[in-house]
């Protein structure tokens, strides 16, 4: 079973929308941010460390509150359009007594879907990971690489309209991290969901992303927001082109321009 084909306007609308959010623990983390993300849009959030990337993530996912402003989601609040979403942390969260199948299957054995429909749904997306030969196994035994699709595989149960991801292959080492960049396009080309990345690598962000967010910090706000002008389709080879090299060193150009603002 795979997601709803997603209809052509459903491209056209936001589904993201933030207007004058601002949000504080102790002291001010975020101020004023107003951005959109369209229906589609693969967006990366950049900025230095502490400007609050990984709190955007968690407003759009109702984690947390915002102190002003409003944040939409599919013209939703956050905690009511929770259901459209999946959140996709560095850690992966496997359940170590869980085989792969299991933990494929945790969210819709927690949404109580019948037991013949579930294990159709996990076959399917274990053979969309390219984890079905490894099923029965657990944990322990997967490489950093696999671990990571497992989660991807669960998080894509429930047939998301959005994911948001917190640095997820900060922990690969920069092969596996490439190669797992390759895979979600791949799956993303297939199921057609919306994505907001968080990340702290330049060159990810641009292979990945169609549009970049750069954060300044103390307290957060919205230096740029930059569309990534390279092709649609994107393979390992693009990241030796001189346009992606040339869009990496602007990006990191405004990322140090941030940093000192």
């Amino acid at each position: 079973m795979s997601a709803q084909p997603r209809r052509a306007q459903d491209f056209a609308v936001p589904q993201i929308e933030f207007a004058g959010v601002a949000k504080k623990y102790d002291r001010l983390i975020l101020d004023g941010l107003n951005f959109s993300v369209t229906k589609g849009d693969f967006v990366s959030i950049l900025g230095p460390s502490g400007c609050g990337k990984s709190t955007v993530l968690k407003l759009i996912s109702g984690l947390t509150p915002a102190n002003s402003g409003t944040i939409l989601v599919d013209g939703m609040t956050p905690k009511n359009a929770r259901e459209t979403m999946s959140f996709i942390f560095q850690d992966p969260t496997l359940l170590p007594w869980r085989t792969v199948r299991a933990n494929a299957g945790l969210g819709l054995e927690l949404e109580r879907v019948p037991r013949e429909k579930r294990d159709e749904k996990v076959d399917a997306l274990l053979e969309l990971v390219g984890l079905s030969h490894v099923a029965r196994a657990y944990p322990r035994q997967l490489s950093g690489g696999m671990k990571m699709r497992l989660s991807i595989a669960r998080a894509l149960a429930t047939d998301p309209r959005l994911l948001l991801m917190d640095e997820p292959f900060a922990a690969l080492d920069e092969m596996t991290r490439d190669r797992m960049n390759e895979e979600l396009l791949r799956l993303r080309d297939e199921q057609k969901w919306t994505v907001v990345f968080v990340t702290h690598s330049v060159a990810e962000a641009v292979f990945l992303s169609t549009r970049i967010i750069v954060l300044s910090a103390n307290p957060g706000r919205i230096h740029a927001d930059i569309p990534v002008m390279l092709p649609a389709a994107r393979a390992a080879d693009l990241r030796t082109t001189p346009e992606f090299e040339q869009c990496v060193t602007a990006i990191s150009r405004t990322l140090w321009e941030a940093r000192t603002a």
